[in-house]
């Protein structure tokens, strides 16, 4: 997830033109996502994607990154949060409408012990649902040089503390900063 250094997820209007990607962010992103096999948005960065993704690589422009994502995207199984959407004719998608924490369980016991990520992306409304749920495992954040100061934030309606253990941090080049943070159980 980009976010502010002031913790934004996009400007108050959803804007996202202030986040830096380069060739380094993506080739980093892209081995990490290769070990996903569930994908996780809400319904707005859903239709997103589905707009984009699919035929990417068919794109005379397109670049390696938009083959190498394509291709994942088209593979990996997609799981979106609406309660207005439904899963007829979506291949490879399934739908959560209620029964939110029975069912991303239900999904996190399907990987029969295996340590698959299922990775969530944007979604500010659904990451708002899973934390107030305590259903996030870990935090890759990807900071950028930049203080919005008003905006869409990562984190709200917080009820209680959050302890995470930092993993990793990366800079680069750019000057985004990763950190990958687990969340701390005890």
């Amino acid at each position: 997830m980009h976010i502010s250094l002031d913790g934004f997820v996009a400007g108050p209007n959803g804007e996202m033109d202030w986040i830096k990607v380069d060739e380094e962010i993506f080739d980093h992103v892209g081995k990490r996502i290769s070990e996903g096999d569930t994908a996780l948005y809400g319904r707005v960065t859903y239709q997103m994607m589905e707009n984009y993704w699919p035929t990417a690589a068919d794109k005379p422009t397109a670049t390696r990154h938009d083959m190498e994502h394509s291709k994942w995207y088209n593979k990996v199984h997609k799981v979106v949060l609406s309660k207005t959407m439904k899963d007829a004719g979506l291949t490879n998608t399934t739908i959560i409408s209620d029964k939110l924490s029975e069912r991303i369980n239900e999904i996190k016991q399907s990987h029969n012990g295996e340590s698959k990520d299922i990775l969530l992306f944007g979604s500010p409304t659904a990451t708002h649902s899973l934390i107030q749920r305590n259903l996030i495992d870990g935090y890759w954040l990807f900071v950028n040089p930049i203080i919005l100061g008003h905006g869409i934030p990562l984190f709200a309606d917080i009820k209680d503390k959050i302890k995470l253990n930092l993993l990793t941090t990366r800079q680069f080049t750019c000057g985004v900063t990763e950190l990958n943070y687990i969340v701390d159980k005890q």
